[in-house]
């Protein structure tokens, strides 16, 4: 039971931990993306305003070179009215895909080797669209992406974890009460009439407990009852005991006197074997150990009662005083 509890907390903990970390992951990873193109949309957009003015080379490359690094930036600017190309920086893009975002208007990520580069389209006052190049190395788009990454594994191996001791804390809280449940009941069947469950544990196991024990008391006090009635019919049969003795002291002597002495001495024995057998079989009632004892009060009543057959044989008169309350002894 302790072992298939943690098997089906450890599966559905990790199910779990997949179904959210998986996902997270991938969100983190495009977070980094975004992250890094949206820097590259701001070093684009900060060369516009120098490109509506002018598209000389040398003031491009200081502002290229302000803006950020020449060898992450680039400007390419369209020959216009007899006037050369200008390319500003250094290329990464092929001049496939600039022409392509020259002609279709609108801002693309191509994927070069070692990152990315984002090609951005500017107007210039002559009607001419110039392209922005940003390059993005594959650092900055997966900068954090590894170490957050082992955040998530981390935690989800701590979950997982943490999951299985608690798993196994709950399988040992289940499975001891069971196993002490089973012991008692093999002590029992062995005889042991003080074998007692402690009632812990989960609701079911100690409701079982609670039906364990009492099924033993009632055991326990079956058994007394009978070698109380056992007891009682012994000591009844003394007095009749006794007129037979004294009737057969008075046959007199001869064969059928004799037999009679002898089996009149014979049942008087084996009624005092009854009732010596009877006190010394009383069964325990309680399991024995540290904290064992019982109600001095409820023995005092207990022997009075067993007593009292003979008392009324006897013609003596008995009572018990001072065994009201309950006196606890070890």
């Amino acid at each position: 039971m302790r072992w298939a509890l943690v098997k089906v907390c450890l599966a559905v903990t990790t199910m779990v931990v997949v179904a959210f970390a998986v996902p997270l992951g991938l969100v983190v990873k495009e977070m980094a993306r975004d992250r890094a193109f949206t820097g590259a949309e701001r070093q684009a957009a900060a060369l516009a305003p120098a490109l509506s003015i002018t598209t000389e080379r040398d003031p491009l490359e200081r502002v290229v070179a302000s803006a950020g690094s020449d060898a992450q930036m680039a400007v390419h600017i369209p020959a216009v009215d007899g006037k050369p190309a200008v390319d500003v920086g250094r290329r990464h893009a092929a001049d496939a895909d600039i022409t392509t975002v020259r002609r279709m208007g609108r801002a693309s990520t191509t994927e070069v080797p070692g990152g990315f580069t984002l090609l951005q389209p500017v107007a210039l006052g002559s009607g001419a669209i110039a392209v922005v190049e940003v390059y993005v190395p594959e650092a900055e788009v997966t900068n954090g992406v590894g170490t957050a990454w082992a955040v998530l594994a981390g935690v989800g191996v701590a979950l997982i974890v943490g999951s299985v001791a608690v798993a196994d804390r709950l399988g040992v809280r289940m499975v001891q009460p069971a196993q002490r449940l089973v012991e008692g009941a093999h002590e029992l069947g062995e005889g042991k009439l003080g074998a007692r469950v402690p009632e812990e544990g989960p609701t079911e196991l100690r409701l079982a407990a609670v039906a364990f024990n009492s099924m033993a008391d009632q055991v326990v006090q079956l058994l007394a009852n009978e070698r109380e009635l056992a007891a009682d019919l012994s000591h009844r049969l003394r007095t009749p005991l006794t007129v037979l003795r004294l009737n057969a002291a008075s046959l007199g002597e001869g064969p059928a006197a004799d037999q009679t002495r002898a089996a009149v001495a014979q049942l008087e024995r084996e009624v005092d074997t009854i009732i010596r057998t009877a006190r010394q079989a009383k069964p325990q009632t309680a399991a024995a150990g540290s904290g064992a004892g019982c109600d001095a009060a409820e023995v005092v009543r207990e022997r009075m009662e067993f007593w009292s057959a003979l008392a009324e044989d006897e013609g003596r008169k008995w009572r018990v005083a001072g065994a009201g309350r309950p006196v606890r002894v070890p």
